[in-house]
């Protein structure tokens, strides 16, 4: 075999390979004779069926399937030779045919860039440390009561915390809404589910009561006719529902899942709960400035345009409905994040190896317990990640980016921020 390797671009790699024909012609004969032996057909006896019948049959397919593995074997051969590393599987372009005694065909791939000395120490990367205390269970089952309160219909003015349920039509000069007729809507009052005018013009009103009011809206309004505009409002009053939360006993404990009740039981799983989410919380904040701080002192690193090219569509397919096609310019749009990301995937990627990171088979397991118990049957997601390669190779190799976020921050200078729960599990932005 004989094989060539052309720079085509910084990372983009042209391999020329060529092997004796006759090597193809060998592997093709030796095939039909097999098949020979154990195919069926028609007519003839097994083992007996003559080979000229075999190659007016399957010729085609058994010399498409030999050149398909014998570029396969030399490529691997070639790749080990060269010392290269493709980041996919090449664009393969071939005749199959045979010019002087050979068979050549050449691959078109990107390689993994060369990496620099990585230097983790001159990092400066920020932990965010947390804990959960009494006072965030206290809050979470306050949270529980909330979500499971009842509205028992009253006699009396609205106040904060009752739901309301109203009519209304708005005028902002020529534009009326809705164009005829009444709209109906409710809320609770004081939840920030209506802007502070609209809850304050729906506070200390009674069932039955009809009024107007001068109501300024605000610039976001999702009616754009009616967005930063004061409008003349006319409501009426359906209903006013207080109120009622659950008490904290035996009852409500057996809602999530404590059998017997027992409010210790419950407040230890609202406790494992909340740590189990802050723990995920932490690390992915750790890995997120991990990845920050790599691209950012590694920003000139050459990457591969395909890992560039598929980490944008991902991005992009985020602010599109499930199964459409992200258009051009947001892929467009997306290059740069995608770039550092890749950027940092690849030297997290290059530390664990440098370091001889072993994955650690425990902290999989972990990890998938945790997200198991966030199901009703948790064994069936345990068999379904066993039984599934591509499930479990996603958690393994989150598991590793954890154990290489974590040996970053030991080697660099990290300085640890205290948050409160609230503080950390806040969406980013809020």
């Amino acid at each position: 075999m004989q094989f060539s390797v052309e720079n085509v671009g910084k990372l983009e790699r042209k391999l020329t390979v060529r092997f004796p024909a006759e090597r193809f012609e060998s592997q093709v004969s030796a095939r039909i004779a097999e098949m020979g032996r154990t195919v069926r057909l028609k007519g003839f006896r097994p083992g007996k069926v003559p080979a000229a019948v075999i190659q007016q049959r399957f010729g085609a397919q058994v010399r498409g399937e030999v050149l398909s593995d014998l570029i396969g074997s030399t490529l691997r051969e070639a790749f080990e030779k060269e010392n290269l590393r493709p980041v996919a599987n090449p664009a393969i372009d071939t005749t199959g045919k045979p010019e002087n005694g050979e068979i050549a065909y050449t691959a078109t791939f990107e390689v993994m860039p060369e990496f620099p000395e990585i230097d983790v120490a001159a990092l400066e990367i920020t932990r965010t440390a947390a804990e959960v205390t009494e006072a965030d269970i206290e809050k979470m089952i306050e949270t529980l009561r909330q979500q499971r309160r009842r509205f028992d219909e009253v006699d009396r003015a609205s106040a904060e915390g009752d739901f309301v349920m109203f009519e209304y039509s708005a005028v902002a000069g020529d534009y009326r809404f809705p164009a005829e007729g009444v709209e109906r809507a409710g809320s609770v009052l004081g939840s920030g589910t209506l802007f502070k005018a609209l809850d304050e013009a729906l506070s200390g009103r009674k069932a039955g009561d009809e009024y107007a009011a001068d109501i300024d809206f605000p610039a976001d309004f999702r009616n754009e006719n009616l967005a930063g505009k004061t409008a003349k409002v006319s409501f009426k009053i359906v209903k006013v529902q207080e109120p009622h939360l659950p008490a904290v006993d035996a009852n409500f404990a057996k809602l999530f899942g404590i059998a017997d009740g027992d409010l210790d039981s419950f407040r230890k799983e609202v406790r494992a709960n909340l740590e189990r989410e802050l723990k995920a919380t932490l690390m992915a904040r750790l890995k997120a400035e991990v990845a920050e701080k790599l691209a950012n002192a590694y920003e000139n690193l050459d990457v591969p345009n395909l890992m560039v090219q598929a980490e944008a569509r991902n991005l992009a397919a985020g602010s599109v409905p499930r199964g459409q096609q992200p258009p051009p310019q947001l892929v467009e749009a997306a290059l740069p994040m995608a770039r550092k990301r890749v950027i940092a995937g690849l030297l997290m990627g290059e530390i664990a190896r440098k370091q001889e990171l072993k994955l650690d088979r425990t902290r999989v397991a972990e990890q998938l317990a945790a997200i198991a118990s966030t199901y009703e049957e948790p064994e069936k997601v345990v068999e379904l990640y066993n039984s599934d390669p591509q499930l479990m190779s996603g958690l393994q190799n989150r598991v590793m980016e954890d154990q290489v976020a974590e040996w970053v921050a030991e080697h660099a200078r990290t300085t640890v921020q205290n948050l409160g729960f609230d503080e950390v599990m806040r969406p980013v932005g809020a």
